[in-house]
């Protein structure tokens, strides 16, 4: 029996929870294989589980839904990976790890000309901007769009993304003058500063008074319902997270006062549900990084002990872009 290091949480609460531990690392059993870990990469929905807003399955739990490794070992009836296969994952529960056995399910091969720590960077992120542009509204020429946090891990990679689909005109949103110049620098054509304007009276001037096709949200209350006023008469509005805190008291009778407009409450884990659908994601996400229509920087990396630091500099939006913790 191996050991290994992992945070888990045996309580919600802040960063303080989160504890680095000596956890046993048994064989991988059928259907699993054993990673050593490159970089892991660090999202909002890592504090939703451990502050409580989303509900833990049991205690302790083990934190982080995405990680890029090296196969180490290899289960029982496994044919598809071997010893030595760059891997990445997103979505099983156990990243904030040195090493893990995870279901080879679960798992996407790693083309030899992304590096382990991109990949680890990209994945949740990536493939939240691939079904959000490709399939929950499907971007494409002339598409006109409003993204907000384009500063943020998915919002850098979906504004290069849109304009990849040839989206005609590609809004974001950011909060500081550094962000907003990082977004312009990531595919935006305009980005509005939130703190000095009001983001929905920019949009109707950029667009003429038309509003938009659809606005992507993953700030949930402080862009409620202001988002809605964004949007063209049928627009889609998509709501893909709640950074700022749950949107409350929903009157779906808002959508027919604004417009007849259209919502959807999303998430990766749904798109993704199956190996195959997994797997045609990631394979989108690596072509079109792999074009260089989308670059993936890393912009900030703390050691995976110090993971509490980087939860609360992502809390108070000290972050911008993609975050990784390195075992």
């Amino acid at each position: 029996m191996k050991k290994t290091k992992a945070i888990h949480i045996h309580e919600n609460g802040g960063p303080d929870v989160m504890k680095f531990e000596d956890v046993d690392l048994p064989s991988p059993g059928a259907g699993e294989v054993q990673i050593r870990h490159a970089a892991i990469g660090l999202n909002f929905i890592d504090v939703y589980f451990r502050s409580g807003v989303y509900k833990a399955p049991y205690f302790p739990l083990p934190l982080g839904k995405e990680a890029a490794g090296t196969i180490i070992e290899v289960g029982p009836g496994v044919t598809d990976f071997a010893v030595g296969d760059r891997v990445a994952y997103v979505g099983s529960d156990g990243a904030y790890s040195v090493a893990r056995n995870i279901e080879t399910r679960h798992l996407v091969k790693v083309p030899d000309d992304i590096p382990l720590e991109t990949a680890a960077s990209m994945m949740l992120k990536g493939m939240t901007a691939e079904y959000l542009l490709n399939r929950t509204f499907k971007v494409g020429p002339g598409t006109t769009l409003l993204f907000h946090a384009a500063a943020g891990g998915v919002g850098l990679i979906a504004g290069q993304w849109a304009k990849a689909l040839g989206a005609g005109t590609v809004i974001g949103t950011a909060g500081s003058a550094e962000k907003v110049k990082l977004a312009l620098a990531h595919g935006y054509d305009h980005v509005i500063d939130y703190s000095r304007e009001s983001f929905a009276d920019r949009v109707r001037e950029i667009t003429g008074g038309k509003g938009v096709d659809v606005v992507y949200d993953s700030i949930g209350k402080d862009t409620f319902p202001h988002s809605l006023d964004c949007l063209k008469p049928r627009g889609m509005w998509v709501t893909f997270g709640q950074s700022s805190g749950p949107i409350e008291n929903f009157n779906l009778a808002i959508l027919n006062q604004k417009g007849s407009l259209f919502a959807t409450r999303p998430s990766l884990f749904a798109y993704v549900g199956t190996p195959e659908e997994l797997r045609a994601s990631a394979s989108a996400l690596f072509a079109v990084v792999q074009s260089n229509k989308v670059r993936i920087n890393i912009h900030q990396t703390y050691p995976l002990s110090d993971a509490g630091r980087a939860h609360t500099d992502l809390e108070t939006r000290k972050t911008s872009g993609t975050t990784l913790l390195i075992p």
